[in-house]
């Protein structure tokens, strides 16, 4: 699909800032909504005189912002959501507010519009307590957070627009995406961009528990890549599905760290004596995590180019000249 219009959700945030330069490198048209409440326009600065490129303040707590968001367009990459497992379990009420009703009233407003397709961003939250590896989607177990919950609740609502309506929908299992524009601030910060930030000031990163919990980290430009493969796939067997977005590889909090600091290194050689800083482990965590991703090879044709080693290195070339 060439020259589409298209609602970007979130487009402010992290993920949502690297969908909307991707859409317009490839000459869609790009509606980016996004209340900056974890988005930042520093994100966007650069598309602000694009033509192609319109941005509202809004809030998808608010329907008719909703309505007008999706006017005339024909899909929506929906990525706006509260993030965070520790934030939801400290303020459930606010993830319940933006994670459900939020995406509630953008389906709606969506189906009311007539969009063509609805993709949104899922979670390897909503595998829960489950213990297989690698996880598989249909396999899940029980959630372990609000922020869970709230995740798996849209993967529900879609599928009953999907079924009611006729709407074709795709929901996207992002894995511990990490990459540049990542937030490494506050206390809500995602592990990659925190040990990064941390190790640069000189400081020992805090890894919670034993540090043997693993992750299945995924780098932007793969997730990037999935929600094009969604744009553009006509097999009608994929719609009305939920995918795993990760690269299928398993990494310990303790070899991340090992592997950020060994590749800071070669920037300060300060670095080499920092270690890390072991505390209580925190509720709500999954053990480990890892995916399967033969399904979206498959339906979507989805195929990870950077792995996890690639993208650190990648990331870490933006943060050091970012950071300090």
């Amino acid at each position: 699909m060439t020259n589409s219009r298209v609602l970007v959700t979130g487009g402010a945030g992290f993920i949502g800032s690297h969908l909307c330069d991707a859409l317009i490198e490839r000459g869609h048209h790009v509606v980016c909504i996004d209340n900056l409440l974890t988005g930042k326009m520093e994100n966007i600065d650069h598309l602000m005189d694009e033509p192609r490129f319109t941005f509202m303040k809004e809030d998808l707590r608010d329907i008719s912002a909703c309505h007008e968001a999706v006017k005339e367009c024909e899909i929506v990459l929906h990525q706006a959501a509260l993030g965070s497992v520790p934030r939801s379990i400290s303020d459930p009420i606010s993830t319940n507010e933006i994670n459900i009703t939020g995406s509630l009233n953008i389906l709606v407003a969506a189906r009311d519009a007539g969009v063509s397709r609805f993709i949104y961003a899922a979670s390897s939250s909503t595998y829960g307590d489950s213990a297989s590896l690698p996880k598989v989607e249909d396999v899940i177990g029980k959630p372990l957070s609000p922020y869970a919950i709230t995740k798996y609740v849209n993967e529900l609502y879609a599928a009953v627009f999907s079924d009611l309506y006729g709407m074709k929908t795709i929901g996207l299992r992002y894995f511990n995406v990490f990459g540049p524009r990542q937030d490494p601030d506050g206390a809500y910060a995602a592990v990659i961009p925190r040990f990064v930030k941390e190790l640069i000031q000189h400081k020992s990163p805090q890894i919670f528990g034993d540090g043997e919990q693993s992750r299945d980290f995924t780098y932007i430009e793969n997730v990037v890549h999935a929600n094009l493969q969604c744009m553009k796939v006509e097999n009608e067997e994929a719609f009305n599905q939920v995918y795993n977005v990760a690269c299928g590889e398993k990494t310990t909090l303790n070899e991340l760290f090992q592997t950020l600091k060994k590749e800071l290194v070669e920037f300060d050689s300060e670095i080499t004596g920092i270690d890390s800083v072991h505390v209580e482990p925190r509720i709500g965590d999954v053990r480990h995590s890892l995916a399967s991703i033969e399904k979206g090879a498959a339906l979507l044709e989805y195929h990870p180019d950077i792995s996890p080693m690639v993208g650190i290195k990648k990331a870490i070339d933006w943060y050091w000249n970012n950071l300090r």
